[in-house]
């Protein structure tokens, strides 16, 4: 006979390690399937200064981990696994990975989402040295600096503002001649001294010593290139959710994301999505924790059905 759980979270980042807790403390037999290590995204990030109780801050992989191993206090297990697909429809969920399958009765999905990247070479080794993709997470790094913003949809707008607090210059950089952002950024960011925009234009080449120095720009309109000093780049172009392996099991928005509000109930029933992956306002480590817990009240509900 195959174990079935009462519950399979798939994505071990803060959302999933919180509903780890939560669902094991309450005695539900649970299983966190990670494909890498502890913290998903989080555990990339060298300084959290949001996260509260850590007056002096910590690292995200440091904080990964203890989430963790808070989780696995209580007798949740891990499992290092890929998934590849998952079958939700009936009222046993199966799990596939490339090794075995898993079946639950309840599913939670805590796959996060990744950040868009430009495609510059070089990009992946500056990641942490000059590039970043989370204003709210890096900004306060770059205090009194000059940093590029790249983007012009609503997150751009809002890290611009943003970064517009604390950063000495801040320029937009944007391949269109006009913001794509709601109307409500623009005013602000017109407002904003230190803020100048670079329309129809691109990031082509980051200049780069052991970390950025400047990036080189192209004007689409004209082809002319040139550099720019700065101390720092901020990729603002959107996200990707990890939902690849969930097509045709569940309901997506036209971005790839599930659709679920604040109860965190999704189209398939006793099935939950948690953190950055989720249809939500505010992705931060704060509201994917608050996720978490929410979605084993209302699994908690559905399995006392």
């Amino acid at each position: 006979m195959e174990h079935i759980y009462d519950m399979i979270i798939i994505g071990g980042g803060p959302a999933g390690y919180t509903a780890a807790l939560y669902a094991a403390r309450a005695g539900l037999d649970t299983v966190v399937l990670e494909r890498m290590s502890a913290g998903g995204q989080m555990a990339l990030t060298g300084d959290i200064d949001n996260y509260p109780g850590f007056e002096e801050g910590v690292d995200g992989f440091t904080l990964g981990m203890k989430m963790q191993q808070g989780a696995e206090r209580f007798g949740a297990k891990t499992e290092y696994e890929d998934v590849t697909h998952v079958d939700l429809s009936e009222k046993t969920k199966k799990v596939h990975t490339y090794s075995k399958v898993f079946e639950a009765k309840t599913v939670v999905i805590a796959t996060g989402a990744n950040p868009r990247e430009l495609g510059v070479a070089n990009e992946q080794a500056l990641i942490g040295r000059g590039v970043h993709y989370c204003a709210h997470c890096d900004g306060r790094f770059y205090k009194d600096k000059t940093v590029v913003v790249v983007g012009g949809g609503n997150s751009a707008a809002a890290d611009a503002l943003y970064l517009s607090r604390l950063a000495k210059k801040v320029y937009l950089v944007h391949r269109r001649d006009t913001l794509r952002a709601t109307k409500i950024y623009h005013e602000p960011l017109m407002k904003a001294e230190n803020v100048e925009f670079l329309w129809n234009s691109s990031i082509e080449e980051f200049v780069a010593d052991k970390r950025v120095t400047g990036v080189k720009i192209k004007n689409k309109v004209t082809g002319e290139i040139s550099e720019l000093s700065c101390d720092g780049v901020f990729v603002s172009i959107g996200r990707k959710p990890a939902t690849d392996f969930l097509k045709g099991a569940i309901e997506l928005d036209e971005n790839g994301y599930i659709i679920a509000d604040e109860s965190t109930k999704t189209s398939a029933e006793g099935v939950y999505a948690v953190g950055d992956v989720r249809t939500k306002a505010l992705r931060q480590i704060v509201t994917a924790v608050a996720d978490g817990a929410v979605a084993v009240h209302y699994a908690e509900e559905f399995l006392n059905i």
